[in-house]
């Protein structure tokens, strides 16, 4: 199938296919006579697997990793999940993070008087 197809099929735009392509998250394309690139029902499965890994959070690089673990078949599935356990760490940290950022606007939003006047706390934490 041409990128069209393949980007229709898999989810994924024909630019991030190429892009994907050339950092080699993916094998490169076959080309056509006419110099088009074409993919086969396994370059679109892994563009899904990919799409599906992008949509956990995984990073490229940790994206391209699995997509070679995936590939090779002789792989030991501690190696996937140690990089999944690490992920789950990293995902947790930020959710961390996050609480904290609601926790801390919340009380800014809840001293400002939201009026009027200029006083503004949230404006005077963000200054210092």
């Amino acid at each position: 199938m041409n990128i069209g197809q393949a980007a229709k099929v898999s989810g994924i735009n024909a630019k991030l296919i190429r892009h994907y392509e050339s950092i080699g998250i993916i094998p490169r394309a076959i080309r056509s006579e006419a110099g088009y690139r074409t993919y086969s029902e396994t370059d679109v499965h892994i563009l899904s697997f990919v799409k599906r890994s992008r949509n956990l959070g995984f990073s490229m690089k940790e994206i391209k990793k699995l997509v070679g673990l995936w590939r090779n078949k002789n792989r030991a599935s501690s190696d996937v999940k140690s990089l999944a356990v690490k992920h789950i760490e990293e995902i947790e940290m930020k959710v961390l993070e996050l609480q904290a950022m609601v926790k801390t606007l919340k009380h800014l939003a809840k001293t400002c008087h939201g009026d009027h006047r200029p006083d503004c706390p949230i404006l005077e934490n963000l200054e210092s």
